[in-house]
């Protein structure tokens, strides 16, 4: 476009050091150089949450790897905030940034399988979906999480929690490898054998300390048909059936992986408008009578009103909640973790997921322990291994007049459990608090005091100017 029209799109920054950075990517980035009044500029500018409204000076939409080095060092060197976007969803919208620049990493889409080491090779714009596609032939899995449109690199950065973590870890666990491009443009390969202290940051740490252009990670044999079924129950009957889950889940095996979402169902699904609680479970591995003989015991202590057990594709399990968080929702999420599933937490569950009489917020507990209980609480910067359950209080509403109320709902519901919680929160179901927020109280909550001395010191190594602010960003003052 002519460069007067795009000058009076211009908003609060100044028009001389805008015209220098898009000039300057324009003649070092081999990808696309999105500006306002471009026709591209609003599909571009959008994130994954409809809650946030931000208008970028210019958004680069990479054609390889080689387009983030420039980037990195127009924005470091003009002063410009800049945001990383990778192939997915980021609840705290971190993907985008006002009078600034997005480097969008969501072309990068690149999947290699190596079936005889069970490697797994991915660029930093790839979705679950494109993983799963990729490793379902081979029968394997990468263990990941649980909506098939979230991208790799911010899961994976944050953590990673799924239908395998109680068999497998979670996703950073079979983290083997990574390459990461930092502030200064230095491209440093990350594993245990190769700064291994950037690797151990890397695994929980979220997007603090460089770009993340590839990641290498354990594939594990599943499916590609699973065992996998979920039961459902009506209101009266979940302080009964949560208790029971309670009682089964202190002797399961890894290989079970149950999570409890309540909420009121989407109208497709033609259960009604009320609240249910539906218990969903996943196997890992072939060996369906052993995972039948765990299954009918929880059963048997909690009977379930409806019961929806049947062959399913590995695919198909892992995009089942697609639908309920399409780009554009709206949505605030927070969470907690904790060490038991008391009376206390399962009367404050009832009452504040039970309250739900709309389609559009919903609670998920996650069983953990197994493997992931199983690793070192130091291996990685991710919080609290000791938690056996974690509870992710969400929206995904669709009118911006429920705003407030839905809201409202999720914190006073995560208020309400706090009380029972410990210290540690998985930043990926982090919504964003605003600018008054205090981040150094919320690392503190999401890492505990000694994990985030830790990363500060990480922080302090790797990007000491803080380009990398646009995340649940590590304090270093």
């Amino acid at each position: 476009m002519c460069s007067s029209l795009w000058e009076d799109t211009l908003t609060d920054v100044a028009r001389g050091s805008a015209i220098e950075a898009v000039s300057r990517l324009r003649s070092s980035v081999a990808g696309m150089v999105v500006v306002p009044g471009d026709p591209e500029y609003d599909e571009a500018r959008h994130v994954w949450n409809g809650m946030i409204e931000r208008r970028p000076m210019a958004i680069v939409r990479a054609a390889g790897t080689d387009d983030i080095v420039p980037v990195l060092r127009i924005a470091r060197e003009l002063g410009l905030p800049l945001a990383i976007r990778g192939g997915g969803h980021n609840v705290a919208g971190n993907g985008t940034v006002d009078d600034g620049l997005v480097l969008d990493l969501g072309n990068l889409r690149r999947v290699e399988v190596d079936t005889e080491t069970r490697l797994v090779t991915v660029e930093p714009g790839v979705t679950l979906a494109d993983l799963d596609r990729a490793t379902e032939p081979h029968g394997l899995a990468v263990p990941i999480g649980v909506v098939s449109a979230t991208g790799i690199a911010g899961l994976t950065l944050g953590g990673g929690v799924g239908w395998l973590t109680r068999t497998y870890g979670l996703t950073v666990d079979n983290l083997r490898a990574a390459s990461v491009i930092t502030a200064r443009g230095d491209h440093l390969p990350a594993s245990a054998t190769d700064n291994a202290d950037l690797f151990w940051g890397l695994r929980g740490g979220g997007g603090n300390f460089g770009v993340a252009s590839s990641f290498t990670f354990q594939a594990y044999l599943q499916g590609p048909e699973v065992f996998a079924g979920t039961f459902i129950y009506e209101l009266p009957r979940w302080t009964a059936a949560l208790r029971a889950l309670a009682a089964w889940a202190r002797d399961v095996p890894p290989e079970i992986n149950p999570l409890v979402t309540f909420m009121v169902p989407p109208p497709a699904w033609e259960l009604g408008d009320r609240v249910l609680m539906f218990l969903g479970f996943a196997w890992a591995g072939a060996d369906h009578p052993s995972a039948e003989r765990v299954v009918a015991a929880l059963r048997a202590a909690a009977k379930p009103d409806v019961e929806v057990l049947e062959p399913t594709r590995w695919l198909a399990w892992q995009s089942a909640f697609d639908d309920l968080l399409p780009k554009g929702v709206r949505a605030y999420w927070k969470n907690a973790s904790f060490d038991r599933l008391d009376e206390g937490l399962i009367e404050t569950i009832v009452d504040r997921a039970g309250a739900q009489t709309w389609y559009g917020t919903a609670a998920d507990l996650h069983l953990m322990g197994g493997t992931f209980g199983s690793v070192a609480e130091d291996a990685t910067a991710f919080p609290n291994r000791s938690a056996e359950y974690w509870l992710n209080i969400y929206g995904f509403w669709g009118d911006a007049a429920d705003d407030p109320a839905r809201v409202a709902w999720v914190r006073g519901f995560a208020a309400a459990t706090a009380p029972h919680a410990m210290i540690g929160q998985y930043v990926n179901f982090l919504g964003d608090e605003g600018p008054k927020a205090d981040a150094h109280q919320q690392a503190v909550a999401a890492y505990g005091p000694a994990k985030l001395e830790r990363l500060v010191a990480l922080k302090r190594k790797y990007d000491p100017d803080n380009l990398f602010r646009l995340n649940h960003n590590i304090p270093t003052g």
